[in-house]
C-alpha cells in the first residue's frame, strides 16, 4: 500500500486507540493532549515515511513514536511541578506515569471505559455520539459535520461543551461497577444503535463515511461483547440487528446514490455472511428471560431478510411491531406496522389504522397513505403522494415519490 493511502488507513484504525489509551493514561481532563499527541504522532510519520520510507511494521512504528511523545510532554510536567509550580500560589499537578500501555489488552480495555466515559448521562446525545466519532472512531471534525449534516463550527462547539462537562463531572475512565453497569449499559447502546442509523438512514452521498459510521458503530458493539461484564443479551440482539440492516448496504442506494426500496432491491446483492452471522447473534441473544427492544428490531430486520412475500412473514412482523410499540412507543414504529397491517388485514384497516396517526408534517406518513389508497382510490392516493412530495427534503426522497406519482 502506498504512503498517501497507508497513512489515512492507519489513522482511521490506529488514531482512536491511540487517543484511547492515552486519554485513560492522562485522564479525561487532559482529553486534547491525548487527541494532540495522536495527531502529531500521524505528522511525524508524514514527514519522516516521505523521507525515509515507510517503516517494516508502521504500526509498531506509530505506538513508539507516541509513547516518546507522551514520556517527553511527562518531563516537561514533571519539570514544571518540580522547578516552577512551588513557586505558584497553586498546587502543581498531578503527573501521570510515564509508561504508556500500548499492547492489544490495553488498547481494548481502553477503548471500551472511554466508550462508557463518552456515554456519560450528563453529555447531551448528539454531544456523546459525536465524542464517539472523534475519539473512539478517529473521524475529523469535517466528517462528522457531514454526517450531522452540519458545519465544522458547530461540531467543534458541541465537542468542546461535552469535553468541559466531562471535566466538571471528574468522570473516570473505567467500566462502572457491577450494579450500575445495566443502568449505563443502556445509554451506551442507545448511543451505538444511534451511531448506526447516522450512517445506515444518513442523507450524505458519501457512500464510504455511510459505510464507515455503520462498520464503526458494529465494531464498538462488538467490544462490548469480548468483555464479559457488557456481553449481555440486549448488546447480542443489537449486534444482530445492526448485521440483518448491513446485510443490504450494497442494494438499498443504486450508484447516484438513490434510494432502490425494499420491494425492488436486488436479493443477490444482499450478504449473505452477514445474514448468517445476524442470526447467530440474534440466536444467542435469546439466552436469559429479559427481551429488550432491540431483540424485537432485529426480529423484524431477521423478517426482512427473507424476500419471498409471505402470510407468515408478515404476521410475524407484525406481531413483533405490536410488542415493540407496547414496550416503546414510537410514531414511526407505528407508521411501519400500519404497512405490516396491509400486508396482513388489507389496505382497508392499514389506512383506518395510519389516519389515527396523524403524522401530517412527516412525508414517510403521506408515502405510506399513498400507497395504501393506491389498491382503494387511485385520486386519494394522488393527493397524499402530493403532499408527501412538498413535505420531503431531500432530491432523492422527492424523485422516489414523483416516481410514484408517475405510475399512478
Amino acid at each position: 500500500m502506498a504512503q498517501h493511502d497507508l497513512i489515512p488507513h492507519l489513522f482511521r484504525t490506529e488514531f482512536s486507540k491511540i487517543t484511547a489509551v492515552l486519554c485513560k493514561h492522562f485522564g479525561i481532563e487532559h482529553i486534547e493532549v491525548a487527541e494532540d499527541i495522536a495527531g502529531d504522532t500521524f505528522l511525524s510519520a508524514c514527514e519522516t515515511w516521505g523521507f525515509r520510507g515507510i517503516p517494516a511494521n508502521p504500526t509498531a512504528w506509530l505506538y513508539s513514536v507516541a509513547k516518546n511523545k507522551a514520556r517527553n510532554r511527562i518531563q516537561r510536567d514533571q519539570l514544571f511541578a518540580e522547578k516552577i509550580a512551588p513557586h505558584l500560589k497553586h498546587a502543581p499537578p498531578e503527573t501521570p506515569e510515564a509508561d504508556i500501555d500500548l499492547s492489544d489488552k490495553n488498547i481494548t480495555d481502553s477503548q471500551l471505559q472511554m466508550l462508557f466515559a463518552v456515554c456519560h448521562p450528563s453529555v447531551s446525545t448528539e454531544a456523546q455520539i459525536g465524542l464517539a466519532l472523534r475519539v473512539l472512531c478517529g473521524f475529523g471534525l469535517d466528517e462528522i459535520a457531514d454526517a450531522f449534516l452540519t458545519n465544522k463550527e458547530t461540531i467543534h462547539k458541541r465537542l468542546v461543551r461535552a469535553k468541559e462537562k466531562l471535566r466538571l463531572e471528574k468522570v473516570k475512565i473505567a467500566l462502572p461497577g457491577a450494579d450500575e453497569i445495566s443502568n449505563r449499559l443502556e445509554t451506551v447502546l442507545t448511543t451505538l444503535y444511534l451511531l448506526f442509523n447516522e450512517g445506515y438512514y444518513s442523507e450524505s452521498r458519501d457512500v464510504l463515511l455511510r459505510n464507515d459510521l455503520c462498520l464503526e458503530a458494529m465494531r464498538l458493539t462488538y467490544l462490548l461483547l469480548e468483555n464479559p461484564q457488557t456481553n449481555q443479551p440486549p448488546v447480542r440482539a443489537l449486534l444482530a440487528l445492526m448485521c440483518f440492516h448491513a446485510s443490504r448496504f450494497d442494494a438499498r442506494k443504486n450508484e447516484n446514490g438513490e434510494i432502490i426500496l425494499y420491494q425492488d432491491q436486488d436479493e443477490t446483492r444482499w450478504n449473505h455472511e452477514l445474514i448468517a452471522r445476524g442470526a447467530y447473534f440474534l440466536n444467542e441473544a435469546a439466552q436469559g428471560d429479559n427481551i429488550s427492544k432491540y431483540h424485537l428490531e432485529a426480529g423484524i430486520a431477521y423478517w426482512h431478510t427473507i424476500k419471498a412475500d409471505t402470510k407468515e412473514k408478515w404476521e410475524n412482523i407484525l406481531h413483533l411491531y405490536n410488542r415493540l410499540l407496547v414496550m416503546q412507543y414510537s410514531p414511526i414504529a407505528a407508521l411501519n406496522r400500519t404497512y405490516a397491517l396491509s400486508k396482513v388485514q388489507g389496505a382497508a384497516a392499514a389506512i383506518a389504522e395510519a389516519e389515527k396517526l396523524q403524522l401530517t408534517g412527516n412525508h414517510f406518513y403521506f408515502t405510506l397513505l399513498g400507497e395504501l389508497y393506491r389498491e382503494v382510490d387511485t385520486d386519494k392516493a394522488g393527493m397524499n403522494f402530493q403532499k408527501a412530495y412538498l413535505l420531503a427534503k431531500t432530491t432523492t426522497d422527492r424523485s422516489i415519490i414523483q416516481a410514484k406519482i408517475d405510475t399512478l
